[in-house]
């Protein structure tokens, strides 16, 4: 079973402690003066039909900000990210018994694919060599610039379950021998399509709904800093667009 089974990983305040990759890649931007005032106007002119979704649907679905951006600024923005360490053993745990490795991440793919390429860096360290598959938010591309609009739907909250499902189904894993780990009430919907779910340094709600449900809780304290080697992002597979 464990070479059709997987392990579904959320990445912010589960793998990679906060504040969010998007955050950290919108204050480095910022800092930089790479955003011209105009894209903050387009954000709240696009943040105006998405209120009545509430401010979750504003957070996830309005990338107005990067229109006119080149693709390439993630790769120049990130030189090292952040992981728990205790995260990273447990991916390994998962590489061993022979489990895919999928992060669903509500974050921009390309800041996806810079947390790819370092964990599997980290991995080979430990002697392990895998890849590591991507399903997050992909951004609408137009001769090498983002244009500030999303394809498909933004990943979080129910569209997280609906694409593991997917997947699985594409790879004939079976959901109830697969596990997920998520870190708030966002990922319920992940963590409780599979059969095995687990909370990472959860909050009261979570934490509760996990003692329901009889998912695993796990506590994540230990950082480690990682090194990214950007001329290596554009190998990473991403399958976000397909799910």
């Amino acid at each position: 079973m464990s070479e059709r089974s997987a392990a579904f990983f959320d990445l912010d305040g589960t793998l990679i402690p906060g504040p969010s990759l998007e955050w950290r890649f919108v204050a480095s931007l910022c800092r930089s003066g790479v955003i011209p005032y105009s894209n903050y106007l387009r954000w709240m002119m696009e943040a105006v039909p998405l209120l009545p979704g509430g401010l979750l649907a504003v957070q996830h679905g309005n990338k107005r900000y990067l229109t006119g951006l080149n693709c390439d600024l993630a790769a120049e923005h990130l030189d090292s990210l952040t992981f728990f360490e205790e995260g990273i053993a447990r991916v390994a745990w998962h590489v061993r018994q022979l489990h895919s490795i999928i992060l669903v991440t509500g974050t921009l793919l390309p800041l996806a694919q810079a947390a790819a390429t370092a964990l599997e860096c980290e991995l080979e360290v430990r002697g392990l060599t895998v890849q590591v598959n991507i399903l997050a938010t992909r951004l609408e591309e137009s001769r090498g610039c983002w244009t500030g609009r999303i394809e498909g739907e933004a990943l979080y909250g129910p569209a997280k379950a609906q694409a593991a499902g997917t997947l699985a189904q594409r790879h004939q894993w079976d959901l109830r021998h697969c596990h997920a780990y998520g870190n708030s009430m966002l990922d319920c919907d992940l963590l409780g399509v599979v059969g095995r779910g687990h909370a990472v340094n959860p909050g009261r709600r979570l934490a509760a709904i996990a003692n329901e449900r009889g998912w695993a809780v796990w506590h994540w304290h230990h950082e480690k800093k990682i090194a990214i080697d950007t001329n290596g992002l554009s190998g990473i597979d991403s399958i976000g667009g397909e799910a």
